[in-house]
């Protein structure tokens, strides 16, 4: 309790030796607040023009077109504009339509006009998704409302300009892309045709080289056969045209000139034997089967031509015409053989040629697959590019005919009617509190480095020495009316500056610039 009152009465002596001093505070306060209150006052009034805006994303073709045609997301494209809009191209352009460039008539006033207009326009989200505002203060309303408006409408025709160059570029690229592939399809085309004229024969329109080769083996083989079969025939004839000499052996032996009902099948018999013989052997089945048959057609043919002939139907004359048929008939069957024999020379020469070709044919055709290769994959690109290309078109049509993005301006900017800064009643009341506080702390440092005693108890403190009695002045009156004195100067000057104060705090309320109207 004894601190407590201690702390009281210390700070009573703290209060008393301010109060002695408070011509310090008179002081302060009127090197401070006078000077102040003027600054304050003679500030310029700032007026602040808003606008809202509302970015409409949906879109009635989006879903129509998911799938269909390339689109942007104006989301991305709403975001990258907010971002990007207060960049020294898009200040100098705002600069540019407000006409504010004019007034800046050297390089340092033209970067001060640039920086100032990149720090007051401001650009807010409102607190809802894409609900923005933008707002700017200058000291002329019209202006304030022209760079509000001028920012607006360069944020709406920049994000549908960029939208639009966005899709231009794009179309642009794919235009030359398509040129591109274009000619990488027509080079890769020529070269494959090229190629192929190269190795035309071992890349054949049917099948494969191995293909061809086996084909040709066996069309050697049929054509040898073949030969055989009219050498063997020729041979036959050849004996029968020999025999056919004399009366006797005509009649006995004369088989082939004759035409019989099984000449036609024991043909065709001998030509399956033929085949057969090249597959088997002898003693399979099928070519015994086939050998007994023949065998039993030629006895059939024999008997039927022996009894003919046993029959005296045949004359001199007609056994001559039957050797002449048999004469014309070997002359046909050796035609036929020479022909038979140039075939055979071809193929044999075509099969010598693959043969020679055969270590290069590997290597042909590993190149033929990369041509094919890299042709598809060309040709593949190039479509999917022109697929791109109509997509994009079909996305150019619809955003020309529905925009994805529409601005809604819910509020327009305005030119404001009162002025919105600076902020005068705040000022002049930090000004007044400074110039009270500074009096008081310089009284209260000077009172503890020259203090003035009011109480006994303070000279024992500072002594050491016990104060035994006090004696009174002796013309208390003169104090008296001293201290009356001071307290009316001081009350005097604090009330002056009050009602400074109070003055100009009502001509802020009611919009009065005072600075302006009397010293303008």
């Amino acid at each position: 309790m004894q601190d407590f009152q201690k702390t009281i009465e210390l700070f009573i002596d703290y209060l008393k030796g301010v109060w002695v001093k408070k011509r310090y505070v008179m002081l302060c306060s009127w090197l401070i607040c006078p000077i102040g209150f003027i600054y304050i006052a003679s500030l310029p009034d700032e007026y602040e023009s808003k606008a809202r805006v509302y970015v409409d994303t949906r879109s009635v073709l989006q879903p129509l077109l998911r799938g269909l045609a390339i689109q942007n997301n104006p989301q991305e494209e709403i975001s990258m504009m907010v971002k990007t809009l207060l960049s020294r191209p898009n200040i100098e352009a705002i600069a540019r339509e407000a006409d504010l460039d004019i007034k800046a008539t050297t390089p340092a006033e033209y970067e001060k006009l640039i920086t100032d207009l990149s720090a007051n326009i401001k650009l807010r989200s409102a607190g809802r998704d894409n609900l923005y505002t933008i707002s700017y203060t200058h000291t002329e309303p019209n202006m304030a409302r022209t760079i509000v408006q001028e920012t607006l409408d360069l944020f709406v025709e920049g994000t549908k300009g960029n939208s639009r160059k966005g899709t231009d570029t794009a179309n642009q690229f794919i235009d030359d892309q398509i040129a591109e592939y274009e000619s990488r399809l027509v080079t890769s085309e020529q070269r494959l045709a090229d190629f192929k004229r190269k190795y035309a024969d071992l890349l054949p329109n049917k099948g494969s080289f191995y293909q061809n080769y086996e084909q040709l083996e066996q069309s050697l083989e049929e054509t040898n056969l073949t030969i055989k079969e009219t050498e063997q025939k020729i041979k036959a004839l050849t004996g029968d045209l020999s025999k056919s000499n004399g009366d006797s052996s005509v009649r006995s032996e004369n088989s082939a000139g004759l035409v019989t009902r099984y000449d036609s099948r024991i043909e065709s018999l001998e030509s399956t034997l033929d085949q057969l013989m090249l597959k088997y052997t002898e003693l399979h089945p099928d070519v015994i089967e086939t050998t007994n048959l023949l065998n039993s057609l030629k006895a059939a043919r024999k008997k039927e031509v022996d009894e003919y002939l046993a029959s005296g139907n045949t004359s001199t004359d007609q056994i001559g015409s039957i050797a002449s048929e048999l004469k014309l008939e070997v002359t046909r069957l050796e035609s036929v053989i020479a022909s038979l024999q140039v075939r055979k020379t071809d193929y044999e020469n075509k099969i010598a040629d693959l043969k020679q070709k055969i270590d290069l044919v590997p290597q042909v055709e590993a190149e033929l697959t990369a041509l094919n290769r890299d042709y598809g994959i060309t040709k593949n690109k190039h479509l999917e590019l022109l697929s791109r290309k109509d997509s994009a078109e079909l996305a150019q049509k619809a955003d020309v005919s529905s925009e994805d993005v529409q601005f809604r301006v819910i509020d327009p900017p305005l030119a404001p009617q009162a002025p919105s800064g600076p902020n005068r009643l705040m000022s002049y009341t930090a000004i007044l509190f400074v110039g009270f506080a500074a009096g008081l702390g310089l009284a209260f440092l000077i009172s503890q480095l020259n203090p003035v005693l009011v109480r006994g108890q303070q000279l024992t403190n500072l002594t050491g020495f016990p104060v035994l009695g006090a004696v009174s002045h002796l013309n208390k009156e003169h104090l008296r009316k001293v201290n009356r004195t001071r307290l009316l100067v001081f009350l005097l000057s604090s009330g002056t500056i009050f009602a400074l104060y109070l003055g100009l705090v009502t001509a802020d309320l009611m919009h009065v610039n005072i600075y302006t109207r009397f010293f303008s």
